[in-house]
């Protein structure tokens, strides 16, 4: 891309603080749209990157706890429509924290891979995740992104390999995002060796290259630290953030800020 993309200005300027990025994430429309909206407001104050899942019918990457938000936002009736136009109406409110669109192929295609990432781009969604586009799959994809400067990151897993990092990296923009479990989505009580030692695996490729964002599972402080400590330039948190929402609904917002903070505080090294 030609000019500094929001993302990765937020990753420079947390470098030049010492600090990891804290990527939160909430599915849009959960539990309804217009507290959808009011809760995204609440956590962008408190994290550094929000990806904003589009519900999906069938959601496999996803776990129970994000599953569910899937279910109450698609009978709140969230669409693709509404989730670009609830982008362009937090832009408009002033939000620059950068915002993902994580979501499914299936999404993309019907509504054209084109005309979904203009509007990506008109809308200011700056990177797409689409969890199951293998980069084998992704050309055209890639080259709208890189046409409407939307940043496209891609997922590895535990069972990556290098001969497949080394094929995802010059396709990838924005960061990388570590899945560091195998399953499903969901947070876990212990962050576990294995996604420590894959953290510090990946590192060796992406470091001079992109960002390094780890994900699933974390939901403490003390997850995020640990991931950080290890060499990340960031974490996602999701399951943590949709609990809190599946629980308290539409007056989630200070539990939000409250998690958010002190999850922030373990970005600090």
């Amino acid at each position: 891309m030609l000019k500094t993309s929001r993302i990765e200005a937020k990753f420079e300027e947390l470098k030049q603080k010492n600090e990891g990025a804290l990527i939160g994430y909430l599915t849009l429309g959960d539990p309804g749209i217009a507290t959808s909206e009011k809760l995204i407001k609440c956590l962008v104050e408190s994290v550094d990157i929000l990806e904003l899942g589009i519900p999906f019918t069938d959601p496999i990457a996803d776990g129970p706890t994000i599953q569910a938000a899937i279910d109450r936002a698609l009978r709140a009736g969230m669409n693709t429509d509404i989730a670009f136009e609830t982008v362009r109406k937090l832009r408009r409110g002033g939000i620059k924290t950068p915002f993902v669109f994580m979501t499914y192929y299936n999404i993309v295609l019907q509504y054209g891979e084109e005309r979904f990432v203009k509007r990506c781009g008109e809308a200011g969604v700056d990177g797409l995740i689409v969890c199951d586009l293998p980069v084998e799959e992704s050309k055209s994809l890639l080259e709208h992104c890189e046409k409407h400067g939307t940043d496209f990151i891609f997922l590895i897993a535990p069972t990556t390999n290098e001969e497949r990092l080394k094929k995802i990296l010059p396709s990838a923009s924005g960061f990388i995002y570590l899945v560091s479990l195998l399953g499903t989505t969901g947070a876990r009580e212990k962050l576990q060796k294995a996604a420590i030692e894959k953290t510090k695996w990946a590192l060796r490729y992406t470091q001079k290259k992109l960002p390094l964002a780890v994900g699933f599972g974390i939901s403490k402080k003390e997850h995020v630290r640990g991931i950080i400590s290890a060499g990340a330039q960031g974490v996602v948190v999701g399951s943590a953030f949709v609990s809190l929402i599946a629980e308290k609904k539409g007056e989630a917002c200070e539990e939000l800020r409250k998690l958010a903070r002190e999850l922030k505080e373990g970005t600090k090294i």
